[in-house]
């Protein structure tokens, strides 16, 4: 695309999480947990449809708690919750992650998205506390902080070099809005979306 991007369109952007009916804005465990759940299914090497329908088996089977998860165990993670979502590969080394996960989540901070945050110091040690769960790496760590930063004071993490790189090409200036405010966290959101066109070669 070698024209300018509609920004009313990008300022327009769902988030990811009020696709799936998650409201982060109103910043309570319960919400936060399901995103926390979204972003580790979405950060996973799976298709994007696989993530969905897996946090919708999470979702219809009332597993949307670390602790209804923990007391779900592992053969009942990988089969029915994630076979319904459409895991074939990887079900069981999910099914141990999300456990583990879990397990941490209650152990360290009593279940409590809200208390991770409060216990971090600043930004950076905010991502330290989440890259030291299990199987957690910084791509999920931005899928679950990006959303978060209108609402959370420490969540601001750097946008990912393919949202920087497909800004670049789509002409549109990240410092168009403040990077804390739910407009700079649309634009992000559609620029996600757009990745994949603007990075498709030419048509000669």
């Amino acid at each position: 695309m070698g024209t300018e991007m509609d920004m009313a369109t990008l300022l327009g952007s769902p988030l990811f999480s009020e696709e799936l009916g998650i409201r982060i804005e109103k910043n309570t465990d319960a919400e936060l947990f399901k995103w926390f759940l979204a972003s580790i299914l979405f950060g996973a090497r799976i298709s994007e449809t696989i993530a969905r329908n897996t946090y919708g088996s999470f979702k219809k089977r009332g597993l949307l708690t670390p602790a209804r998860i923990i007391s779900a165990g592992w053969d009942y993670l990988v089969n029915p919750v994630m076979r319904e979502g459409g895991y074939v590969r990887y079900d069981g080394k999910t099914s141990s992650k999300m456990l583990k996960i879990c397990g941490k989540l209650m152990r360290e901070y009593g279940g409590s998205l809200k208390k991770l945050h409060g216990a971090a110091k600043d930004s950076a040690d905010l991502e330290a506390r989440l890259l030291d769960f299990y199987g957690i790496g910084p791509v999920t760590v931005n899928i679950f902080l990006r959303e978060l930063r209108p609402f959370w004071e420490k969540a601001d993490p750097e946008p990912l070099p393919a949202v920087k790189e497909t800004a670049r090409r789509l002409k549109v200036d990240l410092d168009c809005c403040e990077r804390k405010s739910l407009d700079f966290a649309r634009l992000e959101a559609g620029l996600i979306r757009m990745r994949k066109i603007a990075h498709r070669p030419a048509v000669t």
